[in-house]
């Protein structure tokens, strides 16, 4: 094996890598995060687990990174260690799909169909169609199914160049004295270990290990504790991973290994027992890419199958390795909101604040309700409350924020750059409106301190602009939590009748002030709830309207809302009653 065919070797296996992971990006770009969210919910039971364990797996083309994902889940929370078990164990079969699909390499014979069949004979056509559709394309769908397509044209071009560098090796003493050593189970389990730890993916060791096999050169004694060793390497990025994440996620991670230990274990000793005593004749034959692929199969169902029964031990063990309770509320209360680890997905990450963001909504709202009503009834219960949801919002801001910025910067799709912005939006306007609610408080606190009591008159008026703020709140979270347009439009004209409401009402106090009926010391604590009232429905206006913005791709908003207000009578006479039932017009 000459300097330029190390070369040509190593290029292969960067092209091979790259394809691999620019294919699985692009699948998971198609999916939008759907398959995740379908991980996250379906696991109630040990065997759905495994199935939506491996068919996710099987798309994102990773092992490594769905355990990653699974142990972000149980380190938030979102789900539990016992469920965790099922989907670790899917994953693990469902990464076997890549060697499929490489072992098409082996397809041999002289027909039309088994020729095109070969990725010698289509690949090339697929790349050229796929560089076309990435060019020229403007729908993103079509773009992502142009990205498969070339990262899986990127992917089969690394693996010939691969085993075109290595077509010698058969006949090479080094390398067939490498093989023997390898042949040792031991050996081969620790090299196997170390090339699925370097390139952080067993998937991808696996595609190596065929590659190696198309010369001739390795032997079934060889590649069966390379593939048994490939498992236990996996495990490294996924132990990585685990640092500094809650007892729980820890123990997810363990799972993890120790099932492919245990596995590995246990199918050696069967193997290689059965072999001490029958001396299996095939074990010095050449082995094929398809035989690689059949035997990682089989190795990684039957881990599966005579570890399943054992999940509830499998979890005792893990817990017993990182000692403490299981106290997965308390933990889901000290980790953030959403685990980095769920950037690994892009769109499924989105989802995520997105659900996050609607925990702030309710909560705001509760916030705001709570400071309207405060006005009238002021009580130290809700005074609490506002305080305590107050610095909460703080928090779901400062998490959220700083999450949006870290997804941002990573290769994400249009809709989810478009959500992106608006969730960003969305955050901070909430967290205005529950500063503004804080202010509400503060100025009924001030209210009480100085024993300043309302005319009836003020009172009456003040109560107008409160129904219309609770309105308005209402609605606004409504909308935004069911992602309802027509909801979101009706937000501007409750926005117009506050702030008719707030200058009528400034004007009525003035005048009370004027004629001695109140004090300024009576005024300015009346005038800041006005002013208060007036920016939260302010902010809920703006949540409104960037929904429009983004999500109907009508960025003249404004003009469109005075149609609107125009043309929905019955709407505009129900906002209109505000100020004719009480006479303020």
């Amino acid at each position: 094996m000459n300097i330029f065919s190390v070369i040509s070797l190593l290029g292969g296996i960067a092209l091979f890598l790259y394809g691999m992971s620019f294919m699985g990006d692009q699948l998971e770009k198609l999916s939008g995060g759907k398959l995740e969210q379908i991980l996250e919910k379906m696991t109630d039971k040990t065997y759905k687990g495994v199935l939506l364990g491996a068919v996710v797996t099987a798309v994102i083309q990773s092992s490594s990174a769905v355990t990653v994902m699974v142990v972000g889940f149980v380190n938030s929370g979102i789900m539990q260690l016992s469920r965790a078990i099922g989907v670790i164990m899917g994953a693990n079969i469902g990464t076997t799909v890549t060697g499929w699909i490489l072992s098409l390499t082996q397809i041999n014979g002289e027909s039309l169909i088994i020729s095109l069949l070969k990725p010698s004979s289509f690949t090339p056509v697929l790349a050229i169609i796929s560089v076309f559709v990435l060019m020229f394309s403007k729908k993103e769908k079509r773009k992502n199914i142009g990205g498969i397509a070339m990262g899986f044209s990127i992917l089969m071009i690394g693996m010939t160049l691969m085993s075109d560098s290595m077509s010698g090796l058969a006949d090479d003493e080094n390398f067939t004295s490498l093989m023997l050593t390898f042949s040792n189970p031991v050996v081969g389990i620790i090299a196997g270990t170390l090339l699925a730890a370097v390139v952080q993916s067993s998937s991808a060791s696996v595609g190596i290990l065929q590659a190696l096999a198309l010369s001739g050169g390795v032997s079934f004694g060889a590649a069966i504790p390379i593939i048994l060793g490939q498992n236990i390497g996996s495990c490294v990025p996924v132990l990585i991973s685990s640092v500094g994440t809650g007892k729980n996620a820890k123990r997810a991670a363990f799972i993890y290994l120790y099932f492919n230990v245990i596995g590995v274990a246990v199918t050696g000793a069967l193997f290689y027992g059965v072999d001490y005593f029958v001396n299996f004749a095939f074990m010095e034959n050449p082995i094929s890419s398809v035989q690689i692929a059949i035997l990682n199969t089989a190795f990684k169902v039957f881990s599966t199958v005579i570890l399943l029964p054992f999940t509830k031990q499998l979890e005792k063990l893990a817990v017993m390795t990182i000692k403490g309770k299981n106290e997965e509320k308390e933990e889901k209360k000290k980790n953030p909101l959403i685990d980095d680890r769920l950037l690994i997905s892009p769109a499924f990450a989105v989802e995520k604040c997105r659900e996050a963001t609607i925990q702030m909504a309710d909560m705001v709202e509760e916030t705001a309700l709570c400071a309207l009503s405060v006005v009238k009834n002021y009580t130290d219960e809700k005074a609490e409350l506002i305080i305590k949801n107050e610095k909460k919002s703080d928090k779901y801001e400062d998490q959220l924020e700083t999450y949006l910025i870290k997804i941002s910067k990573m290769d994400i799709s249009d809709v989810d750059s478009k959500n992106i912005f608006m969730l960003h939006h969305a955050v901070d306007n909430f967290e205005q409106i529950s500063d503004y609610s804080e202010d509400i408080l503060t100025a009924r606190q001030t209210m009480n301190k100085k024993k300043v009591n309302l005319s009836d008159q003020a009172k009456y008026e003040l109560s107008v602009m409160i129904a219309a703020a609770t309105k308005i709140v209402s609605v606004t979270n409504k909308a935004f939590k069911l992602n309802d347009l027509n909801l979101a439009r009706k937000v501007q004209p409750l926005e117009d009748v506050i702030d008719k409401l707030k200058k009528e009402l400034k004007y009525r106090h003035m005048q009370r002030i004027d004629e001695g009926e109140c004090t300024v010391e009576q005024g300015l604590p009346y005038l800041d709830i006005v002013s208060a009232i007036e920016h939260i429905a302010d902010h809920c206006c703006d949540i409104a309207l960037s929904m429009i913005e983004i999500k109907s791709g009508d960025y003249n908003v404004h003009s469109y809302v005075r149609d609107v207000k125009e043309n929905d009578e019955n709407f505009i006479e129900k906002l209109d009653s505000y100020l004719e039932k009480y006479s303020l017009n």
